[in-house]
């Protein structure tokens, strides 16, 4: 797509619902803003600036026409239009974002996770197969305490990966498949059921328990999360490396060099620092108060906690926190999005669209109607490049059209869509953040990229479906 096009197309197209009259039962206010909303979602889509800016100029916009309500049915005024515009940025979903990014930080500047990945590929790499399993769980030990899969799996898993298929000759322009190309389809596939695994290991899965809680009333806590999607993530876990290996394998099957490799880059970083032996106890801390502190000490305040012990104790210092751009990209981004998404509820227009939505699909059981809209938001993402942009643009439509459903169990609903969010990164080399590093390897073509995407998405969603209904149906 021409440049100008992605400048052009976010603005045009409000223009042109803002010149359609509102539809019945709608006000204009909600009509108007709505086509904002739509202006935003298109630029998170097409990037013609950043992702923050965006929904910045999509909040501005609503507060200066004074067209959403603090709350619902409310009289709008300048003084209740700025409070909305900052009411993203008390959220304590924001925050625990903006925390989560620090702890990525901290495993980083530590080395933490690099020793982690190295001590599994020293363990089980000496088999092809045993370097897909040694990728898998370095992945799902680092994923709770990484809410960036892109930190995780192509900043911290990526680049110590990255070196191995070359020790055997397999480069992207020759004998991919020898080892190179199992290899990455392993590591794009992995980080995509551990993002779905914990809600703090893919930042939109926040994002999403916000609107869950806002619009369906569902609270959702860490522990909940895991247990709900435990039977599906510990089954995708335990079958990717083998599966890999069986529809895409590589040539070599075994790697006796790996452990030696990972042995000398492991001499290399030493003896363990006292900055990682904190990382990681203090990581452990996060994961205890998160599990089993929740009506204690809030998430968010418990991540803060730790957040604090991290300076105290030198693991960061405060330049690292106040020069961390990437976090406080994420706080803006995000602010802005959960102002906006609550938007769309306090104008009226998720209750208008519910309603319709839920006449449409009158008629059929609610089990039917619940395994449709998970399925269809979960194809629904070959239209995305951004999975916070598809939270933003479809999780509150797919929540309020269930909730105009009589019968529909909003906790086990609310938890298929969230849990979908991660495992639906493996569809396209596009659809996560972490796809575009590992396609760009070259190791796998464009062509087998897409096939396996369809392959490994239809067994994602089949497991969601058929071990995942009747499981989180059952626990809740």
């Amino acid at each position: 797509m021409k440049k100008y096009l992605k400048y052009l197309l976010p603005v045009i197209a409000p223009l042109i619902i803002i010149l359609i009259p509102a539809p019945e039962k709608l006000s204009a206010n909600a009509w108007h803003y709505f086509a904002i909303f739509i202006g935003v979602v298109l630029a998170l889509i097409l990037e013609p600036v950043p992702a923050a800016l965006s929904g910045l100029i999509g909040v501005v916009l609503a507060a200066s026409f004074q067209l959403v309500p603090l709350q619902p049915d409310k009289p709008i005024t300048a003084a209740t239009s700025v409070n909305w515009a900052l009411s993203g940025f008390s959220d304590s979903v924001v925050w625990l974002i903006f925390v989560a990014f620090m702890f990525a930080m901290g495993y980083d500047k530590t080395g933490l996770g690099k020793r982690i990945s190295l001590l599994m590929v020293k363990s089980l790499g000496k088999r092809s197969l045993g370097l897909g399993y040694a990728m898998a769980f370095s992945d799902l030990i680092l994923a709770p305490f990484m809410p960036s899969n892109t930190a995780r799996s192509a900043g911290t898993i990526y680049p110590i990966i990255k070196n191995i298929p070359v020790l055997y000759g397999s480069t992207p322009d020759k004998d991919p498949r020898k080892l190179g190309a199992y290899m990455m389809w392993v590591g794009i596939s992995v980080t995509c059921v551990t993002s779905s695994m914990f809600y703090t290991a893919l930042a939109p899965n926040i994002l999403a328990l916000n609107m869950v809680k806002d619009i369906a009333k569902q609270n959702i806590t860490w522990g909940q999360w895991f247990l709900n999607f435990a039977p599906v993530g510990i089954l995708l876990i335990l079958i990717i490396p083998y599966l890999t290996y069986i529809i895409y394998p590589p040539e070599i099957k075994v790697s006796p060099e790996v452990p030696e490799w990972a042995a000398g880059q492991l001499k290399d970083l030493g003896k363990m620092k006292k900055e990682e032996k904190y990382m990681g106890l203090l990581a452990i801390l996060a994961l205890f108060l998160w599990i089993f502190g929740e009506k204690q000490i809030h998430s968010t305040i418990a991540a803060m906690i730790v957040l604090s012990l991290m300076v105290l104790l030198k693991v960061v210092d405060w330049n690292d926190i106040i020069g961390n751009k990437q976090a406080w990209n994420v706080l803006f981004w995000f602010g802005t999005l959960v102002t906006l998404a609550g938007g769309l509820k306090n104008v009226g227009f998720l209750k208008w669209f519910a309603d319709i939505s839920a006449s449409m699909v009158a008629g059929y059981g609610v089990m039917t109607i619940m395994i449709i809209l998970v399925a269809l938001f979960f194809i629904s993402h070959y239209f995305f490049a951004s999975i916070t942009a598809h939270v933003t643009a479809l999780l509150p439509i797919f929540l309020t059209t269930a909730m105009a459903i009589p019968g529909m169990n909003m906790l086990e609903y609310s938890m298929l869509l969230c849990a979908s969010l991660g495992i639906m990164g493996v569809i396209t080399p596009y659809a996560t953040g972490p796809s575009p590093i590992w396609y760009g390897s070259g190791y796998i073509s464009q062509k087998a990229f897409w096939a396996l995407g369809a392959v490994f998405g239809l067994i994602f969603i089949a497991a969601l479906l058929v071990i995942g209904v009747p499981w989180i149906g059952f626990i809740n």
